[in-house]
């Protein structure tokens, strides 16, 4: 008999990751992308000499990239490598304090209390209590999905309620992190992860202090190749597993009977499958693909998590003074996500983000020079004029680096390429640019995000940063596996009858 078939939209990481999966489980999988290239926000280009990865530029958690190689039963050290770094990130505050994240956590905390005057034990308590957060909470949200009765009746789930405080649910994360440090500048360095899920500290429930333990207990690593060779690996790996990748191929709808999916039409062709995973995004999934003005209607209500402004600089000089990770922080911090969420307009006095690979390896830049992808976070596209947006970015970016690292950044920029959210939709299809899907700007919010699986249709599931448990490379290879897990329990008739 022939093994079943599945079908994923989209070749982002988690689709990739939920490809590799189900062909491991048996089915006869083909994966369908509207670009000419795998990795969907993780993706690459070369321009004037420097290489850029035009997407997500950290990586934590490598153990959800090993495990796929071990699943697939192939050696990872022939697709993919990686190593730890020292310095997570290098904070730049506008009074001239200057802090160095040492992923050893004794020489972090040396940091904190020699530049900030905290107290010696005051990041270890911190680090120890986000772990246990991660650990009795975090791993039930992370690897089960919240709309199963199963997930609730799980053995863990007693120790996951005797971890939480009400300080998680009904204080926010800055009101966490203020009571944890004493220094604006510590408290403004862990308000910080929010941003990891596009969210704000200001709102976003204490819960998410368990972010930090990703990056400061488990580490931080640089792949090797930069960022790409994530999407080159996992890419290589599903075709060797018997992954079919179809690419310029725009799915036009979800076909569907008696309330189960039956397959998908692309390029005006209907093809059949037993299984069909969406990783595109979901509320484009529910509006064009299944033509679900309700649920459509019910998405757009929940608040979008922000977007991105991304200047990518060929840089004619090497910065001695910058690192790998390196952040330039607003001195007007809650004003600026007032201004993200609230207001929806760029603030005046961004905070940036620089990543440098060409710190890890030369010969990401020209001899002397340094390949800059510079951000700034920025509300989701409702309509704003982004040329005028990207005018007033630019220089108050530039005017920003120019005082905190004492240049001439206008007289160095020798190659210059830009994204703004509209961009970000066109190319990866995020609904109005977010980065992340939706926010976690209250206590509701996890619950809100929607499912890994359809309650209207059989057999057709989500995977990606849209759905559940949320954005990042983390997260997504965590709803991969979710909904690998679901279709898995779900379909085991399909194999019997073989």
């Amino acid at each position: 008999m022939q093994a079943p078939k599945a079908i994923i939209i989209g070749s982002g990481i988690g689709g990739m990751a939920t490809a590799i999966r189900l062909s491991v489980q048996g089915f006869d999988v083909t994966v369908y992308e509207s670009n000419d290239y795998a990795g969907g926000k993780l993706s690459f280009f070369e321009k004037d000499g420097f290489k850029f990865d035009a997407g997500p530029s950290l990586f934590t958690q490598p153990q959800n990239i090993e495990e796929l190689f071990s699943l697939a039963n192939e050696p990872i050290e022939k697709y993919f490598n990686y190593q730890s770094i020292d310095v997570a990130c290098k904070y730049f505050f506008e009074n001239g304090k200057i802090i160095y994240a040492y992923t050893d956590q004794l020489k972090y905390a040396a940091e904190l209390e020699d530049k900030l005057g905290e107290r010696s034990f005051a990041l270890k308590k911190y680090l120890i209590a986000a772990e246990k957060l991660y650990n009795n909470i975090g791993l039930i949200f992370l690897n089960h999905s919240l709309h199963k009765r199963a997930t609730w009746l799980h053995r863990r789930i007693i120790k996951a309620f005797q971890t939480l405080r009400l300080s998680y649910i009904t204080g926010t994360m800055h009101e966490h992190n203020s009571k944890s440090f004493v220094s604006k500048e510590a408290v403004q360095i862990f308000n910080r992860f929010a941003t990891y899920n596009g969210s704000n500290p200001y709102k976003a429930p204490g819960m998410l202090s368990l972010i930090p333990h990703l990056e400061q207990t488990q580490g931080t690593y640089y792949p090797k190749g930069g960022m790409i060779s994530i999407t080159e690996a996992l890419h290589q790996l599903a075709i060797k597993k018997g992954v079919k990748f179809v690419f310029n191929s725009n799915v036009s709808s979800i076909s569907h009977k008696s309330n189960a999916v039956t397959g998908i039409v692309v390029n005006n062709q209907f093809i059949p499958a037993n299984i069909v995973v969406s990783n595109a995004d979901v509320y484009f999934t529910h509006k064009y693909l299944l033509n679900d003005a309700t649920r459509s209607k019910k998405l757009l209500s929940l608040e979008r998590s922000s977007s991105a402004m991304i200047f990518y600089w060929g840089i004619k000089k090497s910065f001695t003074q910058l690192g790998l990770h390196n952040i330039l922080f607003s001195d007007s911090y809650k004003e600026e996500f007032d201004h993200l969420f609230t207001k929806k307009t760029l603030i005046g006095d961004p905070t940036i983000y620089i990543n440098i690979t060409s710190k890890m390896e030369s010969s990401h830049a020209p001899a002397q020079q340094e390949n800059w992808f510079v951000m700034i976070n920025v509300p989701a596209n409702v309509g704003q004029n982004w040329n005028e947006c990207a005018i007033q970015a630019r220089k108050a970016v530039i005017h920003k680096i120019n005082r905190l690292l004492n240049t001439d950044l206008e007289s160095l920029i020798v190659s210059e390429t830009m994204m703004d959210p509209v961009q970000i939709e066109q190319k990866t299809g995020s609904f109005m640019g977010s980065l992340y899907g939706t926010s976690s700007n209250n206590v509701f919010a996890a619950f809100l995000r929607p499912a890994n699986f359809s309650t209207q249709y059989k057999g057709l599931y989500f995977c990606g940063g849209t759905v559940h448990p949320g954005g990042g490379i983390p997260l997504c290879l965590k709803s991969a596996y979710i909904a690998s897990e679901l279709i898995k329990k779900d379909t085991k008739k399909l194999f019997n009858k073989k």
